[in-house]
């Protein structure tokens, strides 16, 4: 059902200019989401930068991938990894950590100064629905166990300094004057392919995401401007996980980056 948000469902998302190629840079690209886009990308015909810290674990191979090291808190790395492409891709994430994290704001910072200077507009970057006040005070339709208990033990907990970060970072982005979409997932899972995902300004009443249609999302902002300068949320309905599942695996589970 379509309520105050326009809902859009994979492949029936809104266009306002033909798709066409690009040449792509991927930060975070050898993380579980960013498998996924590069994988996507690449299928799309796209021509891709997977910027990753350990270039030598990255599985995938394609003639029109290049693989490149570089850490986002290295303003040169960037910098290279930035200069001659159509548009920036980050899907940054970190395990939770009670310790101070800035990986997010701090390499966007760096992502964003580097496409300035080298004159490259198009920014996607994922954040959470858990830096939305909506989504973290307002009821989701979790049910009380997960709305009472484990929503705030995430969020103020656990994920404190997280999603802290990711608000910095989301401040950053949109003060950046390029041309930036924030997409903002639930708690993400696996799935083996791309399902009728939501989309929609703002906030959606879902508890999960795969990342399979994370990916796809973000994708689909290269296709077009209607979400530029917004933030948008992701949801997928189909095949959800257990909440415990979903827990054991993202709080506890180390990932690599």
């Amino acid at each position: 059902m379509i309520g105050e948000h326009e809902l859009a469902q994979t492949g029936a998302v809104a266009s306002d200019r033909a798709a066409r190629t690009m040449k792509i840079a991927v930060f975070g690209a050898n993380g579980p989401t960013g498998q996924h886009l590069v994988r996507q990308a690449l299928s799309s015909g796209h021509s891709v930068t997977a910027v990753t810290r350990h270039p030598e674990t990255f599985g995938q191979r394609h003639q029109m991938l290049r693989v490149l090291g570089g850490d986002v808190y290295d303003p040169a790395s960037v910098a290279q990894a930035v200069a001659g492409h159509d548009a920036v891709l980050s899907t940054l994430g970190v395990p939770y950590s009670r310790n101070e994290i800035t990986v997010y704001s701090e390499g966007v910072a760096n992502i964003v100064e580097s496409m300035r200077q080298n004159g490259v507009r198009r920014l996607v970057c994922v954040s959470s629905s858990a830096t939305d006040p909506a989504t973290r005070f307002n009821d989701t339709g979790g049910g009380f166990f997960f709305e009472k208990v484990l929503k705030p033990l995430i969020t103020m907990t656990m994920g404190k300094t997280m999603y802290a970060d990711m608000g910095r970072m989301e401040d950053r982005v949109m003060r950046s004057g390029l041309d930036w979409t924030i997409v903002r997932p639930s708690g993400l899972f696996d799935a083996p392919v791309v399902s009728a995902y939501q989309v929609a300004e703002g906030h959606l009443r879902g508890r999960f995401t795969a990342r399979t249609d994370l990916a796809n999302c973000m994708l689909h902002q290269l296709d077009s401007d209607r979400y530029v300068g917004k933030v948008v949320a992701v949801a997928t309905f189909e095949g959800e996980p257990s909440v415990l599942d979903l827990i054991r695996k993202e709080a506890f589970q180390k990932r690599r980056k």
